[in-house]
């Protein structure tokens, strides 16, 4: 690419984004990235590898123990595919959202040793489980940890890699389970002289659980998730595949959106209201009739998933609108809601209100209530929970969403610490609650045309600290305006600038909100949105997908 030719609009995108250096905006925008980081350079990565090896040298049985959610099944796939090219004594285990809960467990433990087990890798847990670890050496288990979520004052005393540990030296801090998973891989690759293959094979899988658990979209991560999206979309993999077809995602190219909106809910749907093993089972594996099956068991489990989800979300919303109102930290406890889909629903209700919001729900265990909460961009939601350790029974998360099991006589404690806590920060900072999402770039009807779309694709994969440029126009004159939709939810219109280019716009769900003043023939529009191509029975159409209007 050479740096003249790029179109000046997405440089100063670009550069309101804290990218201005050349080197680095061709790395950013190129199709071959290559910010990625020596495995090695993680600490313990070294005698990881060796353990492994050694393990896999002696025949040692060797158990692959994962988290229930998207990152932890893509990562428990990932190591089972490349460790199966060195071993078929080789097993996986996922515990029970409902009856084991989160990480390490004392009885999977024993389940475990009891299959015959020496060495246990975790994959996106174990940091913080010291009491287990413990537990596990003195019936003569092996440990090699690999994680990304915080570490406490007490992490397990065993191998352990995740860069977040204080003295690990990676220069990068944001990887996903799937991504420490992956750089294990990639340890045992360089140590063995394997295939390059071996890795690029797991690579959709990284992309899936990167995207899927929200880490932010920059640095190595944009690199991986960049090739595994490349991946996805050669549609290697056969239960991905049918996922794909089933799921009913009929365009040709797969975006970061599609998986985060329809791929990652799917796999996450075995977890919350039945068994992860499915998601597991799907990705690894190459017969049609398990395919078809577990594929038919996710594309079920997500279609309940929505309706209870939604039922809860409107059961909660009704609490806060009548019982929370004053509240600044939401702390919710509905009655009856499914524990699976807790974590959905507090974030619906974080976007609804832009508040930080915790729900609670019954934990099986007699005096004891399970949490799990979602926070906003200015309240770190690890930090704030962590002041209260002595509350929870097990406590664990990071800035932007947490779990935890507490002692249901702290409840009316812990709500009044943290609306006190977000009381000062709110006092702090005004506009902590400020919901508004920043304009990237102000732009001109002529400003956007085939080639300005394609320039911003270039800025994908979008997510998390990487968000699809949000642009505005502004004096728009809207004509030909058509309510779309069973309840008139949606409008599209066609709309004028001063100098009479146009551009067709399209508001979804909230079109009656902005109805008296689209219809103010003398009023000129604000609009901020995102710049797209609607095709419709072959016909391609540039569009103006609507987020708000002002007059």
């Amino acid at each position: 690419m050479i740096m003249n030719k790029i179109n000046p609009l997405i440089r100063k995108i670009l550069k309101n984004r804290g990218i201005t250096d050349e080197d680095e905006i061709l790395e950013f925008l190129s199709d071959k990235p290559k910010k990625t980081y020596d495995p090695f350079l993680l600490k313990n990565m070294e005698a990881g590898v060796d353990l492994l090896l050694s393990a896999i040298k002696q025949n040692r049985r060797i158990c692959i123990y994962g988290d229930y959610d998207a990152d932890g099944v893509t990562s428990v796939s990932l190591l089972i595919q490349v460790l199966s090219h060195l071993t078929t004594n080789l097993f996986y285990y996922i515990p029970s959202r409902f009856v084991e809960g989160y990480g390490l467990n004392k009885d999977a433990i024993d389940l475990i040793k009891r299959d015959g087990a020496e060495l246990i890798i975790t994959v996106d847990c174990g940091s913080v489980s010291y009491e287990e670890v413990e537990y596990g050496k003195s019936i003569g288990i092996d440990f090699i940890i690999t994680d990304h979520h915080n570490i406490n004052d007490r992490p397990a005393d065993c191998i352990l890699i995740n860069p977040k540990q204080s003295d690990c030296s990676y220069p990068f801090k944001h990887l996903a389970g799937c991504g420490v998973a992956f750089k294990l891989a990639q340890g045992i690759q360089r140590k063995m002289g394997l295939p390059k293959t071996i890795l690029s094979e797991v690579l959709d899988l990284v992309a899936i659980g990167t995207i899927g658990d929200i880490v932010p979209l920059i640095d190595e991560n944009r690199t991986l998730t960049k090739y595994g999206m490349r991946k996805i979309n050669g549609r290697k993999r056969p239960g991905l595949k049918r996922l794909i077809e089933e799921a009913g995602i009929t365009s040709e190219e797969i975006n970061s959106e599609k998986i985060a909106y329809i791929i990652v809910p799917h796999l996450n749907a075995a977890g919350r209201l039945k068994d992860a093993k499915t998601g597991v089972e799907l990705l690894i594996s190459k017969d049609k009739k398990a395919i078809d099956q577990n594929t038919a068991i996710l594309v079920q489990n997500n279609a309940e998933r929505k309706r209870i989800q939604e039922e809860a979300f409107e059961a909660c919303k009704k609490i806060v609108e009548t019982e929370l109102r004053e509240d600044l930290f939401y702390i919710i406890t509905p009655k009856n809601i499914h524990e699976g889909i807790a974590g959905i629903v507090a974030g619906k209700i974080k976007d609804e209100f832009g508040k930080p919001t915790i729900i609670l729900t019954e934990s099986g265990q007699q005096g004891y209530l399970k949490g799990t909460g979602r926070s906003i961009d200015g309240v770190n939601l690890y930090e704030s929970l962590k002041k209260y350790e002595s509350f929870f029974l097990k406590f664990g998360g990071h800035s932007g969403a947490c779990g935890f099991m507490m002692k249901s006589e702290y409840l009316d404690e812990l709500k009044r610490c943290l609306n006190h806590d977000i009381e000062v920060l709110y006092k702090e900072n005004s506009c902590l609650f400020n919901t508004d999402i920043p304009i990237d770039l102000t732009v001109e009807v002529g400003d956007i045309d085939l080639d300005f779309i394609l320039n911003i694709k270039k800025l994908a994969p979008f997510g998390c600290q990487n968000e699809k440029p949000l642009l505005q126009i502004t004096g728009l004159k809207p004509t030909y305006i058509n309510y779309m939709g069973d309840n008139k939810q949606h409008v599209r219109f066609f709309s004028q600038d001063k100098s009479g280019k146009g551009i067709y716009c399209v508001f979804f769900q909230r079109a009656q909100d902005y109805g008296e003043i689209l219809q103010k023939s003398n009023e000129l529009l604000n609009v901020s949105g995102y710049a797209d191509i609607n095709a419709w029975n072959g016909d391609s159409k540039i569009q103006f997908v609507i987020k708000s209007i002002t007059c």
